[in-house]
């Protein structure tokens, strides 16, 4: 495994190049010299984390729905009028 550090004007410029970067193993992202991001594959992100990866479906599922009554909007009243073109 590989480290990689990119200042973040760097990674600003590139960010395709971190991401090949990342196939390796971890970048660090600097801040004025110092490490301030890590940057990971997510396989590699959830083997630290000790989780199975999860699917975009199964994420989707365990987020909170909203309330319906949050998203009931009264019609719009709009009047439309005759173009005046004299």
């Amino acid at each position: 495994m590989t480290i990689h550090t990119l200042s973040s004007r760097e990674f600003t410029r590139d960010v395709a190049a971190a991401k090949r970067a990342a196939q390796e193993g971890p970048v660090f992202i600097t801040n004025r010299g110092r490490p301030e991001y890590a940057l990971l594959k997510m396989e590699d992100y959830f083997r630290l984390a000790g989780q199975a990866p999860v699917s975009l479906l199964d994420a989707m599922d365990g987020m909170a729905q909203p309330d319906a009554e949050a998203f009931s909007f009264a019609p719009a009243d709009i009047q439309l009028k005759p173009a005046d073109l004299d």
